[in-house]
This record gives C-alpha cells, sequence and structure tokens, in this order.
C-alpha cells in the first residue's frame, strides 16, 4: 500500500502500525467525509466502500468499492451495455484523493491546478494567453514525444489558419468550411477530417402551440431539404441525418427510412391541421459555430426561406449562447437550432440525453413509450435486441415528429505538414503526447478557445476536455484516433454474467505530485461527484453535469425547489 490508505478511526491507527505517513488534512477531510455522508465506510485497513442504501435514488450505480489497493468494483442496479464507454470519458479522470481533500474539492487550487497521471502534467496557465504542459517523466506508458507541449486559442477559424501558415503553431482545430480546399492544396500543411459523430437538428417543443399540432410538425419535417443545407454550409465529411445518431454510433438504424422532402405534402398536412395560415413562428439560435453548425445564422435563414413556401413565416431570433441553453433545456422555446456531438460512442450519449427518463424538456412533454425503451436498451446486453429497440425509437421520434435532425457536420484539424505522430479524433480528443516536432521541442496547438476551469468532472466544453485529457487518465480511454475503448488506468477490467459487477485492474501509475495509485483515488473520485451532499462535492461551478449524463442520478441531491 502506498500512503494512500490513511483514514479513519482503527484505519488511521492500522496505517500507522504499518509506518504509512498520513497528512494530517487527509486524516481530516477523510473523516469529515466520512462523518458526514452514511453512504462512506472505511475497512480496518483503509480502503473506501461508497454505496446507496438502494438503487431506488435512481441512478446506475449501486456500490463503489476499493477491494484492495489495486482493484476497484462498480455493482450497478442493472446491466448497462455502454459502462466501459462511460468509464473511458475523461469528465471521471481520477485525481489523487490528497489533492481533492486539500483543494476542498472545488476552487481555483482545484480548477487551475489539475493533478493526474498522464502524459503531461500542468506547467503554467497564463490567463487569456496560453497553457503550457511539461512531459511527465514518470508515465507509465510511453513518454510524450516532445517536453513541452502548449495549448493557445482563437474563435476565428480564418485566423487559427493564418498562425498555422505562419508556423507560430504546429495545428489547429475546426477550420472554416472553406479553408479544407486551402490546406489540402498546400504542401506545408497536412489535412485531417474528422467524421461527423454529431447531430445538428431542428427543435420542436410540442408544449407550445402551434407545434402542439401534430400535422404541424410532421409538415415542417417534410419541408425541409436537408441535402440542400449539408451541400451549401458544411465542410466535407458532412452527411445528411435520417436519424438522432450518427452512423458510426452503436444504435444507429441500418436501413431506416426518414420523412421525405416533400414540400407538397407538408403543405397538405398543414391544410389539414385545421390551424389559419400563414402560420407565424418564432426560430431561436445561438450565434456560436460548433462542428455540428458551423454557420448557424445562414442555416437558420435557408430554413427560414424553406419554411415559407408552405404557409410558415419564420421570424428569426438570436439569443446569448448560456441564456438559450437554459431556455431550451426549460422548454421555453418552441422553434430552434441546437445540436450534440458525441462523447462516447453509444446511443445512450444521444437518446438517453435528449429523450430518456430525466431529459430536459426542450421537446415538451416527454413520450412513456420512448422512455421505457429507452430504460430496456441501456440494459440489455444482446446487441442485436439493443440495435431493434433503437430502431423502434428512432421510428416513434420520426413519427412523432419530435424533432427534425438535419446533419452530422463533418470537421477537421490540420497541422504542419513536418509534424510527426498527426491524428485527428472522431471524439475530438486529440493526442498531443504523440505528437513530435523536428524543428523544435515543443508542440504548439491551437483550438477555439480557452477552457474555463480543469477540473473536467466539472466542465462539458470541447476546449477543457481536450486540455485534461493530456492530464488526467480515466480508468479507460479510446485508441488514438478512433473510438474503441482501451485500458487506461485499469490494464485489465471484466464484468459478471449478469453485468452487474464490473473489476477493474488497476496498473502501477504515478501520480504528478509523486504518489501512487490506488484503489481509494478511483472511488474518491467518482464519488465527489456521485454523492451531492458529499463535502468535496464543489467543483467549479458544483452542476457535474456529466454525471448525471452518464449514470442518470446523484446520490444525495438538495430538495427540488419550489
Amino acid at each position: 500500500m502506498k500512503k494512500a490508505l490513511r483514514f479513519a478511526s482503527a484505519a488511521l491507527l492500522a496505517a500507522a502500525a504499518l509506518g504509512i505517513a498520513i497528512p494530517a488534512f487527509a486524516q481530516d477531510g477523510i473523516s469529515t467525509m466520512e462523518s458526514n455522508s452514511p453512504n462512506m465506510t472505511v475497512s480496518d485497513d483503509g480502503l473506501i466502500t461508497y454505496a446507496a442504501e438502494s438503487c431506488d435514488y435512481g441512478g446506475q450505480i449501486l456500490s463503489i468499492t476499493a477491494v484492495d489497493a489495486s482493484t476497484v468494483q462498480f455493482q450497478l442496479c442493472g446491466p448497462d451495455g455502454a459502462f466501459p464507454q462511460k468509464v473511458a470519458f475523461s469528465s471521471v479522470g481520477i485525481q489523487p484523493l490528497e489533492h481533492l481533500v486539500a483543494t476542498g474539492g472545488g476552487g481555483e487550487a482545484l480548477y487551475r491546478n489539475p493533478i493526474g497521471t498522464g502524459p503531461y502534467s500542468l506547467g503554467q496557465w497564463n490567463l487569456g494567453t496560453e497553457i503550457v504542459l511539461n512531459r511527465f517523466d514518470g508515465y507509465w506508458g510511453d513518454p510524450a514525444g516532445e517536453p513541452t507541449a502548449i495549448f493557445r486559442w482563437l474563435p476565428e477559424a480564418a485566423s487559427r489558419l493564418v498562425e498555422l501558415q505562419a508556423g507560430t503553431v504546429d495545428g489547429i482545430d475546426n477550420p472554416g468550411p472553406g479553408d479544407f480546399g486551402v490546406i489540402a492544396a498546400d504542401p506545408n500543411l497536412s489535412l485531417h477530417e474528422r467524421p461527423g459523430l454529431n447531430i445538428f437538428y431542428l427543435g420542436l417543443n410540442r408544449d407550445i402551440a402551434p407545434f402542439d399540432n401534430l400535422n404541424v410538425r410532421l409538415a415542417i419535417a417534410h419541408a425541409i431539404d436537408k441535402q440542400r443545407i449539408v451541400d451549401n454550409f458544411y465542410p466535407p465529411g458532412s452527411s445528411v441525418a435520417n436519424q438522432f445518431m450518427p452512423p458510426d454510433i452503436f444504435g444507429w438504424t441500418e436501413g431506416f427510412e426518414d420523412s421525405a422532402y416533400d414540400p407538397e405534402l407538408a403543405q397538405q398536412l398543414l391544410a389539414e391541421s385545421g390551424l389559419e395560415l400563414p402560420l407565424e413562428v418564432t426560430l431561436n439560435y445561438r450565434d456560436v459555430v460548433r462542428g455540428y453548425l458551423p454557420t448557424p445564422g445562414t442555416v437558420a435563414q435557408d430554413i427560414q426561406a424553406q419554411l415559407a413556401p408552405i404557409g410558415i413565416n419564420v421570424t428569426i431570433e438570436v439569443m446569448e449562447s448560456g441564456t438559450f441553453l437554459d431556455a431550451s433545456d426549460a422548454g421555453e422555446l418552441s422553434l430552434y437550432l441546437l445540436g450534440w456531438g458525441a462523447d462516447y460512442p453509444d446511443a445512450t450519449n444521444f437518446m438517453d440525453v435528449h429523450f430518456g427518463r430525466g431529459a430536459s424538456a426542450q421537446f415538451g412533454e416527454h413520450y412513456t413509450e420512448i422512455e421505457d425503451l429507452l430504460i430496456a436498451a441501456g440494459q440489455e446486453s444482446d446487441p442485436a435486441v439493443r440495435l431493434e429497440q433503437y430502431a423502434q425509437v428512432n421510428a416513434l421520434i420520426r413519427d412523432n415528429a419530435i424533432t427534425v435532425p438535419i446533419a452530422h457536420g463533418g470537421s477537421g484539424v490540420a497541422y504542419r505538414a513536418v509534424i510527426e505522430g498527426q491524428n485527428v479524433s472522431p471524439l475530438g480528443n486529440e493526442s498531443l503526447a504523440v505528437l513530435s516536432d523536428p524543428d523544435d521541442d515543443n508542440i504548439i496547438f491551437m483550438q477555439n478557445g480557452e477552457p474555463a476551469g480543469l477540473y473536467c468532472a466539472d466542465e462539458t466544453d470541447g476546449e477543457a476536455l481536450r486540455v485534461c485529457e493530456q492530464i488526467t487518465e480515466p480508468l479507460l480511454g479510446y485508441e488514438i484516433g478512433g473510438t474503441a475503448v482501451v485500458p487506461a488506468l485499469a490494464s485489465e477490467w471484466s464484468a459478471s454474467e449478469d453485468g452487474l459487477t464490473w473489476t477493474f485492474n488497476l496498473r502501477e501509475a504515478q501520480f504528478h505530485d509523486g504518489s501512487a495509485l490506488d484503489a481509494n483515488d478511483v472511488v474518491i473520485s467518482y464519488a465527489v461527484q456521485w454523492d451531492a451532499s458529499n463535502p468535496l462535492h464543489v467543483g467549479r461551478d458544483g452542476s457535474f453535469t456529466y454525471w448525471t449524463y452518464l449514470f442518470a442520478a446523484f446520490l444525495n441531491p438538495p430538495p427540488a425547489a419550489e
């Protein structure tokens, strides 16, 4: 055991007898957690178990146990076919227990100072300018290709390209749609297209008139020429969406027939709606470029133009990004442009988040039949059965015109041609550690924006996640440039026959602070996200949004506001 098994009561005595140095702050922090949470227990030899009383709280996890210093076991409330993919996501990267305790689980000491096990450690964060990472010589895997990696950012795609052409950066994310050809034709640059593991959709809220009328929603579904939008406003690698998931995500229905583009049928449906025409509606969007929607303003205008001939007059309203997202989640918008990018490659990441039990009110009242199918599909271990269940969900979304899926947006990464180890990730988690530059001893990568924080348990933007992925590591990971799950901090893992027990065997790994990874670090890294009453459940803004996306519910959430 390491300095890590350092806890309360009899456990502290046992550790002391073994000659283990136990920092006072860690003793106090663990004692505080143990005394404040009836869900946490510590064995006499200092091993932590975190457990719900039952599965009635609504989440997917029943317990997380440090079986021994190098073994962690999860008990689930039901089988979860996507559990390995979820465990590989960057929001559940592991940090040292002592660091979480010392920072109180939040504040700048945590979200501006991550400590992980990755190939790079945080060197310096010059706010507003750059983040400098240093190669971690104690890394368990292949060492980083360069001693220094630097993240910079500019919001304009054209400006990022100028930096790349000038050689002041080695790679850029998200070239503009019009720049793909320029990069491909430049012998000094190299373009890597990123497949569209995302969905751009037109949201319809059936709780707000006139979208409470099924014929209106169906008319819009048949009035949108998706191919025209993709051809005119999207970069190479993009494709028309005929369902809510992209083809490379498990759960996609092969041969699925979407609502066909048919303006005459759309006019007929509106005529049969019983409503006075033309309809007057408002279309909301946020003026933020994303891989799923690279030109939001022009796409909004095109949809406006496409709906006018069938008898729907659209007024376009641009909203501030945060206000827009809050309003859509609250079910306050009737017609809007939005999208979603893959966090992990499984249908649950698209379907459950948008249509499952506990999803937001963005489409209005939920469909119980869809919720039941999604619960069943999420717990089903037979891939063929899961695919049939998702096919049924796709049909229900289409037949009820809950939303209109429009496009899977391609994007890309560009590098200077001399850079070795170039990679692009379908999930947007490009690895800087495998890059090397024959011209100097650093790699400089320019992305869209600066992270708000680097405690990625409590972040959701891709700019933060990409930086975190160089520093902290989950139990599992994704292959470089792909979506296959591979070992990370767990060298091996297995599931029980019923799919309820998952066991992870930890490799020997070292944190950037010199401490050794053990099972308690894993349990606490999960527990402080899971248990909303844990004193370390603080983060940057305290939302821990991805936890409920991944595992359905918090343990001990605060009472709902009246």
